[in-house]
């Protein structure tokens, strides 16, 4: 019998929620990006660059030699070195939103790490560092750490797996979570999954998509596809053209939220999926969903697609507060990932 976890009084911030800093890991994986890795420092300091003009930034970096190298990029986007903390601490690769621990709240209002198991999104061999992010950093932050456990085995979770509204309700896929193709906790069910976002998240409500997009390696995360911007409100990814393949799964996922929030008062806005696009003739996972939400700006990813000007107007028109800022990631992408991947929120 799975016990109750009233006790533990645990509380994922909603993304939007004051930020004491970002989280980014400096990119050296070169076969994260094949015969294109040259270009992607460029993208992450012009991510780096906008985040710090208005909060701090803590990059990790490999060792502290090569902090002068870093240094040389930044300085060509005269960013403001002041909001910029280097942090030696190993990782396989960037994707900090998944790898990075959970910053979670208790019932004092006291910041926590959540140390979620990471197994390469059960895709990849190589994961022994980004494993082992949570213990190398808990020294930098001054903070306790839970590991989730269940069945004394610890629970493997991905930051892009999972979205939440801050108020106890939380959106993921079952292509991620429930599929028997890249399994990352074998045997765990929806119901466990359920109870282990209620202990370690506070979440009352399991909003569950089916799908995420062709080309994303993770195998259905949400955040490609569907992203709280406020407690009532969801930006969903939405495809109009019938012959792409993101068509019916992306309209299944529409019709189970509008099922699912019928009483709620939740609002869903569609956001238009940018044209397919291809690298080397390989699917990437290019949508604008993958963007991110600091204090006062909203980075939003955008490919070069006719689309881009009409979603940076929904955008606006939805974060009335915050100034959108359009971050081109079409060479970025080519890792299969965006601006939300590379990124970990850290809540004031």
């Amino acid at each position: 019998m799975l016990k109750d976890s009233k006790d533990l009084n645990y509380r994922m911030p909603a993304e939007w929620e004051k930020q004491k800093s970002t989280w980014i890991a400096w990119p050296h994986n070169k076969k994260d990006w094949p015969n294109k890795f040259k270009f992607i420092p460029f993208v992450f300091c012009e991510i780096i660059s906008k985040i710090s003009n208005y909060q701090k930034v803590n990059i990790l970096i490999e060792k502290k030699s090569i902090k002068k190298h870093i240094n040389l990029f930044l300085k060509k986007y005269f960013i403001n070195t002041n909001n910029i903390n280097f942090r030696i601490c190993k990782t396989n690769r960037a994707w900090l939103r998944d790898s990075f621990p959970i910053f979670v709240k208790n019932k004092n209002n006291q910041k926590v790490l959540v140390d979620w198991g990471f197994n390469g999104w059960a895709k990849y061999k190589n994961f022994d560092h980004d494993n082992k992010i949570c213990t190398k950093i808990k020294n930098y932050v001054r903070l306790s750490s839970i590991t989730p456990t269940i069945k004394n085995k610890r629970i493997i979770l991905e930051g892009g797996s999972i979205d939440v509204n801050g108020k106890g309700v939380l959106l993921t896929t079952r292509e991620c979570l429930q599929s028997n193709i890249q399994v990352r906790n074998p045997g765990l069910k929806k119901k466990e999954y359920e109870y282990i976002f209620k202990k370690y998240l506070g979440i009352k409500e399991v909003l569950w998509l089916n799908k995420g997009i062709a080309g994303d390696d993770t195998h259905g995360h949400i955040d490609d596809i569907a992203r709280f911007v406020s407690e009532k409100k969801i930006f969903l990814a939405h495809e109009s053209n019938r012959n792409d393949i993101n068509y019916k799964p992306l309209k299944e996922n529409y019709e189970i939220l509008k099922k699912s929030i019928k009483t709620k008062q939740i609002k869903i806005i569609k956001i238009p999926m940018p044209k397919a696009k291809y690298i080397n003739g390989i699917r990437v996972p290019a949508t604008y969903l993958n963007f991110y939400i600091a204090n006062r700006i909203v980075l939003v990813p955008i490919f070069n697609d006719y689309k881009d000007k009409m979603v940076i107007k929904i955008f606006k028109k939805h974060f009335k507060n915050k100034k959108i800022i359009p971050i081109d990631c079409s060479l970025l992408i080519w890792g299969f990932g965006a601006i939300h991947c590379i990124t970990q929120q850290e809540p004031s």
